[in-house]
């Protein structure tokens, strides 16, 4: 049955309308303000809100038109109000009311236009496959929970991963079947072209894939485009690195698309974090680089999984399958053993290492940032970590050093983070 949500300050009308409305059999929830309100659509999305227009702390017009620059105006809202004027009528109209209904409120008008509304309601989101790429352990079952929960929610989607810890299998999940899939792999496009990504988008999902590095002017281009995902029922889902309430404080992230993202962040594990799933995505990528490489089907033995299951995988995913590629490109003639992978992922951890081999699994632009930390945290403590002489003999703008400080993560060792 349909949930109602209904908004109104004053006890004696939220109760009389939680009597009649969960006598027809609606569920209904309350809230005596617009702060509650707020609280309540955070919490869940309600299938219909009867929204009382003047509250103490916020009107129900101005929550409207909130709901809507956000984009969560996703179910639809009837106001009411006691002191209502043809004009006010007319702008909650505008703001995308469904109706407007004027105190007091007839039994029958209340339900006739209760049942209207719900009719009017768009299909229930959907999403697309399983997230079976990425395991089967209880921690992507929870993932793919609350992806489910943020896209019912209709929220744009800020994920805080690693790399490939499988960012574009989540917005892939979050697809609804058979519709357009716009990976934005130019940034300039955002600050240039939102309309015409929302257009090739219609009734699909954007992929911004690095929500860092970002211009103003493309942060701007990716407001817009959030604010109006709603007319082509598109989904906005973008990836981030770096903590979004840090970004915002060092100035990487502008406050107003802060605001927008910050409802809806989901965390990607990483597969040190759940190792139960790595057996199993290893037997699979290797399946997959035997079939791709036109190989004899290969396995690992129970050596050769539990060494795989205790490796961290730095560069998670995206590390794994560039394994298996190699590992298939080997020929063994018989299942895959401990001294292979060991020749591979080299001696286990508390054993030297060189920086070189601890790069060679991962991917080109992944052992480019492992250089780049490496080099600079050497440089910065051969320099006593005074940022002046380190970015002199880095041949960098200091200022420039600092970012990538603050990108990679940098720490000065028994300080906080530069």
């Amino acid at each position: 049955m349909a949930e109602i949500l209904v908004v109104d300050d004053e006890p004696g009308i939220r109760e009389l309308m939680r009597e009649i409305l969960e006598e027809e059999g609606y569920e209904v929830r309350m809230a005596e303000n617009g702060t509650r309100a707020r609280a309540a659509l955070d919490d869940k999305v309600p299938d219909l809100v009867l929204l009382d227009i003047w509250m103490p702390d916020v009107d129900g017009v101005t929550l409207l038109k909130e709901w809507r620059s956000q984009g969560r105006l996703t179910m639809p809202v009837v106001m009411m109000s006691g002191h209502g004027t043809v004009h006010t009528a007319v702008e909650a109209t505008r703001l995308g009311a469904f109706d407007y209904l004027e105190k007091p409120i007839s039994y029958k008008h209340l339900l006739e236009t209760v049942k209207k509304a719900l009719a009017s309601r768009k299909p229930a989101p959907t999403t697309s496959g399983t997230l079976e790429e990425l395991g089967g352990g209880e921690s992507v079952k929870r993932l793919a929970q609350r992806l489910g929960l943020a896209a019912s929610a209709g929220l744009p989607l800020l994920l805080l991963a690693e790399p490939g810890t499988g960012e574009e299998v989540a917005a892939h999940f979050l697809t609804p079947p058979g519709a357009p899939f716009v990976r934005v792999d130019d940034p300039v496009e955002l600050a240039n072209r939102p309309a015409e990504l929302l257009a090739r988008a219609k009734g699909g999902l954007v992929f911004v894939p690095e929500l860092g590095g970002l211009s103003v002017m493309q942060q701007r281009g990716l407001i817009l485009l959030i604010a109006r995902r709603a007319e082509f029922s598109v989904r906005v889902v973008t990836v981030t690195r770096e903590d979004p309430a840090r970004s915002l404080a060092e100035g990487h992230l502008t406050a107003e698309l802060h605001e927008l993202l910050a409802h809806a962040v989901v965390d990607l594990p990483p597969l040190r974090e759940r190792r139960e799933d790595i057996p199993g995505l290893a037997a699979r990528a290797l399946e997959s680089a035997c079939v791709r490489l036109r190989q004899a089907p290969l396995k690992f033995d129970e050596a050769a999984t539990s060494r795989l299951a205790e490796h961290d995988w730095p560069g998670n995913l995206a590390e794994l399958e560039t394994l298996a590629g190699r590992v298939a490109l080997e020929e063994p003639a018989g299942p895959i053993g401990l001294g292979v992978i060991d020749a591979m992922l080299g001696p286990k951890a508390g054993v030297e290492k060189t920086g070189i081999e601890l790069m060679l699994h991962l991917p080109l632009k992944d052992a480019r940032d492992a250089f780049e930390k490496a080099y600079l945290e050497a440089l910065l403590a051969e320099c006593d970590w005074g940022m002046s002489r380190a970015a002199e003999r880095a041949g960098l703008d200091r200022t420039n050093l600092y970012r990538k400080v603050k990108q990679l993560g940098i720490e000065a060792p028994g300080k906080e983070k530069v």
